[in-house]
């Protein structure tokens, strides 16, 4: 493909562009070029699996589903295959590399399966359901005019599922992401971490890939389940849940226990026995009963609880009675001191905060480690010699490819007055406030309080003073003005109404008449997150009035960068910027036009979250130079991608940068974060006439030229430095490496961005693709205002990895929780009356589809908070 500019396929489609900028080097990319591939055709298959008699009521977990149809293949390969290799997506998809039927033909294969010493009977039914023109491929990576990825996906479906049936011989798969038990290590609450490998078959210019990854995952430790219960309620041992098994208590279990699958052993059944978790019993053992027809009386019928049922059925005494049981199908009850966690289970929940820490030290390794690591697996698995992939007719390179790439030169960044020096240019990504004051100050803060919630005894008041003055004092050196040093101080209690306690600390501010608080400091006694939100909820909805929260050891000691930190955020929320890049600058990349940039995002539910809304939030600039914002919250229904309303939110932030510079933007820069390739032109065309709707209703005629961006930060694509060209310290790409060949989608405007510099493990690139450019802009152009925008993040000293419009969508999105605090019922939160059991499947459909906060609507925060920066 050219250096200039590849013809448009067609209306809204952005020709391909290089950049040229930067010093140029070469980077090794985690993928591996294939040397040959099918270009035929691929025949796919709809597969129908069934149990011989009967139906599955749901369908099995995917590595059952893939045993049973390996173990078809394997006996009749010969017979009926004629020696036909198929690879199978564990669900209702086959690929093979020829015919096995004929297109109105169904194969019929019989298939018996051994699990746990039991043999069932299975049926596999194969009907052709499309042919795979691979072809399709090459017409793709040559740039083909009018092709979309979702054009060739099916082709690389298929590529996809050949590799992966290499990695299923020695690895755990759960989709394209394949892990091992070899390197695991433990953490808290009964989970493993796992080491693996991330493998996906990519398009880019002019040849194809198979992107490998490092990645780790969270996985049940296989043994006995209340083992691992103990570890999930941090209790040493069962008796201490003796009349204690609160309603928290079985929320907490049930988190941890959906969707498990077990094994149920005793001494009245041969072997082991499996069962999924449908809930748990909302009684204790010894108090759950049922009416049971003893065997050895026939006709005779009695009313037991659990506890006599095992003892007179089986002979077993349960030394746990006082625990509640686990409910399988049909309402069997299981007590868990029976069961055993099934080896191989992925825990879908969401990590608490030692998890998540543990995981973080368990898959943060250097560039050059993690490179070894991918170098080690491929040599391992050795896909060439597969007879899978050789029928497939896949041949890969054995070594990672080597790509071009440039490294834009940092912007020089602009402060206050009174700085030593008012002007910077970061190295590394980095720099320091020392001797400097704001670019701008906000509003002098005269009526403002602290209200401490932690204890009066650790943290007395003399304490509390002294922190005020060192955080006056910096405050006041770097031009954010303080005018009251001494404000008025309150003790509260954690566990109380929190609103309350804001509300008496605000109360202690002698204001002016129709005046409100402009600030209250709350010092928090630890990173409990329930409080905090409480606090931010409050602020947001009720009391209107901006906070800044810190954990009281911080107060112990005033440190001056803690300080100085404190008052970058306290300088944005009064309406200040911190630093900016020069206007002239600025201004030439933007084609000298009042430009308004709009970040928007989408955030969804955590895992087991089914039924609370999904946020979306919009920010948008207030200034010519980009560095105010305001901020829109919208309520989608669960889990819906395209955001409702974004007409309305638009016009707000149109009004908002009028109001703020007294012009009209004739350019809206819009970068949108949240939405895959396969979306991409869905989401942009319907979003892309919402803001050409939001304009024109302004006034007729009104159109400013629009650049749409996509932005990508969950992917899989990793770059290593060279020789001595990276981070001397981390050994990361440095910040201002871009790369927009070889990799980068064939038929789309793309470039990755290292905007950043890396402080452990490695980096991640942003992956940005420009879907739509009224302004014409070059790629030189687009990659230098994104990367020189990532150093005006206003509450920091370094360059960060997304551009500030959706590094502050992201954290609105975020605080959007703190307004949706008390909303949303999950599974382990609704105790069914009905079927006596805490159930697996939380609130019904019925009632989401009834409930108001599945409604598409603005969420209001307090007026005297709309336009500001309160998010920060």
């Amino acid at each position: 493909m050219s250096e200039q500019a590849a013809t448009s396929a067609g209306a809204g489609v952005v020709a391909k562009q290089f950049g040229s900028a930067g010093r140029r080097q070469r980077v090794i990319a985690n993928h591996i070029e294939f040397k040959k591939f099918c270009e035929g055709e691929i025949i796919q298959y709809d597969i129908e699996l069934t149990p011989a008699q009967g139906e599955f009521r749901k369908l099995p977990p995917p590595e059952f589903m893939r045993a049973v149809f390996d173990q078809g293949m394997r006996i009749h390969r010969q017979s009926k295959l004629g020696n036909t290799p198929m690879v199978y997506d564990a669900r209702k998809i086959a690929y093979a590399p020829r015919r096995i039927c004929g297109p109105k033909e169904t194969l019929r294969l019989e298939v018996a399966y051994v699990e746990d010493g039991r043999s069932s009977n299975f049926i596999i039914q194969i009907r052709e359901a499309a042919v795979v023109d691979m072809s399709t491929i090459t017409r793709f990576i040559s740039g083909g005019r009018g092709m979309d990825i979702a054009d060739i996906q099916p082709a690389l479906t298929a590529l996809d599922l050949a590799i992966g049936s290499v990695a299923h011989a020695d690895m755990v798969g759960f989709g394209r992401s394949f892990f091992t038990r070899a390197q695991s290590t433990p953490t808290a609450g009964g989970l493993e971490l796992w080491q693996g490998f991330s493998f996906s078959v990519r398009p880019g210019v002019d040849n194809l890939y198979l992107n490998v990854n490092t990645a780790v995952t969270a996985m049940y430790k296989p043994g006995e389940l209340l083992e691992s219960l103990m570890g999930v309620l941090d209790v040493r041992d069962p008796s201490q849940l003796r009349g204690n098994v609160s309603h928290h208590t079985v929320r907490e279990m049930g988190s941890f226990l959906r969707g498990m699958v077990l094994y149920f052993r005793h001494r009245g059944i041969r072997g082991k026995r499996k069962f999924t978790i449908k809930g748990m019993t909302s009684k204790a053992l010894d108090q759950e009963s049922f009416e049971w027809e003893d065997p050895d009386k026939p006709g005779h019928t009695e009313t037991v609880t659990i506890v006599q049922y095992y003892k007179r059925r089986y002979n077993i005494e349960l030394r746990h009675p006082y625990l509640p049981g686990l409910v399988g199908r049909k309402n069997s009850i299981f007590p868990i001191e029976l069961c055993e966690i099934v080896e191989n289970q992925r825990y879908k929940g969401k990590l608490n905060d030692a998890q998540t820490a543990d995981m973080v030290r368990f898959a943060c390794r250097r560039p050059g480690d993690n490179m070894g690591r991918i170098n080690d697996v491929l040599q391992q698995l050795n896909f060439n010699s597969s007879p899978m992939v050789q029928a497939f007719g896949l041949s890969l390179n054995t070594r990672l490819a080597e790509v071009e790439s440039r490294v834009l030169p940092a912007p020089t960044l602009s402060y206050g007055r009174g700085s030593r020096d008012p002007s910077v240019t970061p190295v590394d990504g980095a720099w320091n406030m020392r001797d400097k004051c704001v670019l701008a100050p906000g509003t002098p803060l005269r009526y403002w309080a602290v209200l401490v919630l932690a204890n009066r005894n650790q943290l007395p008041d003399n304490k509390v003073q002294t922190f005020v003055t060192a955080l006056v004092d910096m405050c006041n050196r770097m031009q954010t003005r303080i005018e009251d040093a001494r404000p008025p101080i309150t003790y509260g209690n954690p566990n109380a109404d929190i609103s309350h306690e804001m509300h008496r600390a605000c109360n202690g501010i002698r204001l002016p008449p129709n005046t409100a608080p402009q600030l209250l400091l709350v010092v928090l006694p630890t990173t409990n997150a329930q409080v905090y939100q409480t606090v931010k909820n409050s602020a947001y909805t009720t009391l209107g009035i901006h906070t800044q929260c810190m954990q009281a050891k911080h107060m112990q000691r005033p440190n001056p960068q803690y300080c100085a930190n404190l008052c970058l955020k306290i300088n944005v929320k009064l309406g200040g910027t911190t630093q900016g890049l020069p206007a002239p600058h600025l201004q030439q990349l933007l084609h000298h036009k009042p430009t308004l940039f709009l970040g928007c995002d989408v955030t969804h539910p955590g895992p087991g979250e089914r039924f609370k809304p999904s946020i979306a939030s919009v920010v948008g600039s207030t200034d010519f130079m980009g560095l105010r914002y305001a901020a829109t919250l919208i309520q989608l229904p669960s889990r819906q991608e395209l955001v409702g309303k974004l007409q309305e939110a638009v016009v707000r932030h149109l009004k908002l940068f009028f109001k703020g510079t007294k012009a009209k933007p004739q350019h809206i820069v819009f970068y949108r974060d949240g939405v895959s390739e396969t979306q991409f032109n869905q989401v942009r065309d319907r979003e892309l006439i919402e803001i050409q709707r939001a304009c024109s209703s302004i006034e007729k005629g009104y159109l400013p030229e629009i650049t749409f961006l996509a932005v990508l930060k969950r992917h899989n694509t990793r770059f290593f430095p060279m020789g001595r060209n990276g981070d001397r310290r981390t050994g990361n790409c440095v910040p201002g490496t871009v790369i927009d060949r070889a990799i980068t989608m064939p038929t789309l405007f793309d470039f990755y961005l290292y905007s950043h510099g890396a402080i452990q493990g490695t980096s991640r690139p942003t992956h940005y693709f420009v879907l739509h450019n009224d302004a014409k802009f070059t790629a030189d152009e687009i990659q230098q205002l994104t990367y020189h925008l990532c150093y005006t993040y206003a509450i920091c000293t370094r360059s960060v990895s997304l551009v500030p419009p959706v590094y502050y969508a992201h954290r609105v999105a975020d605080r959007a929780r703190c307004h949706l605090v008390d909303m949303g019922v999950g599974f382990d939160d609704a105790a069914s009356a009905t079927s006596g059991y805490y159930g697996g499947a939380g609130t019904s459909t019925a009632r989401q589809t009834e409930d108001p906060a599945n409604a598409t609507r603005l969420i209001k925060t307090h007026d005297r908070l709309d336009g500001s920066m309160y998010f920060m």
